[in-house]
């Protein structure tokens, strides 16, 4: 797919996916939404790319949420359902990906771009941005990613955030349990960096095992979770990247990584 409202690069490892539309404080249209989950694919298929970055075009805004043009269309209803689609597929995908995600939020995180932000693994926020999910100020409410938040946050300050329609500090964001950090503008791209090249250096193999265990283990009942787990750790001892890794311990060296 040849994006026009993205921009897919990869680096070092590392693929950066920009959402693109500055100007409309990159809000999530329909076709940046497919752009979106064909990227994610890509990311998921691609054996060069160990970790992936998802940030935003210009200072204003990380995400701004849903275009909230799409709300008013003269459509059909149905139409209008449908069109929802993209957004289950994008939150499906991001917990199988088998490789970390970091959100670079550099600009205010808002409405759906919430959904967007915490369905990364990791959050890096620059100084000076805001979160919230101002919905009901416009006589909405985020149904969509209200999954998501309530998998993440505590539910009185999920609570607080959708029915009061307010905005929080990054530093608030850090204490809800949004944002893993804050980091002064001046140091955020290094800072982005420095967690992005960390990420894409460890196993490929041990990562999509644990990643993908990380995700699935979490709505289980104990007990299942620790049978699931128990097998998971057994079928880590088969890979020849730990043994490497427990090699590579001892003698005092960088592993290096087979994959396998």
């Amino acid at each position: 797919m040849a994006y026009e409202q993205l921009l897919y690069d990869v680096s070092g490892g590392v693929a950066t996916v920009t959402l693109n539309r500055p100007e409309q404080r990159n809000a999530l249209s329909g076709q940046m939404l497919e752009e979106l989950v064909d990227a994610m694919r890509r990311v998921r298929d691609d054996d060069d790319v160990r970790a992936v970055v998802l940030t935003g075009a210009g200072e204003k805004a990380f995400c701004a949420g849903a275009d909230l043009g799409g709300f008013a269309a003269d459509a059909p209803l149905v139409a209008k359902h449908f069109s929802s689609d993209r957004f289950l597929e994008l939150f499906r995908l991001m917990p199988r990906l088998g490789k970390p995600s970091l959100c670079a939020a550099n600009g205010h995180v808002l409405a759906g771009g919430m959904g967007l932000a915490l369905s990364c693994d990791l959050l890096i926020a620059r100084e000076g941005i805001t979160f919230g999910t101002p919905e009901i100020n416009v006589g909405a409410f985020p149904y969509m990613i209200m999954a998501i938040i309530y998998r993440n946050v505590p539910r009185k300050r999920v609570n607080e955030m959708m029915l009061l329609g307010e905005r929080i500090s990054a530093e608030q964001a850090v204490e809800y349990g949004i944002a893993n950090r804050v980091v002064p503008a001046p140091e955020f791209d290094d800072s982005v960096a420095d967690w992005a090249a960390r990420l894409a250096s460890k196993s490929p193999v041990l990562m999509r095992l644990g990643h993908d265990a990380m995700y699935r283990q979490q709505d289980m009942a104990l007990d299942d979770a620790l049978e699931f787990l128990r097998s998971q750790l057994s079928l880590t001892f088969s890979t020849e990247d730990i043994q490497e890794g427990v090699r590579a311990f001892f003698e005092k060296r960088d592993p290096q990584w087979r994959g396998r």
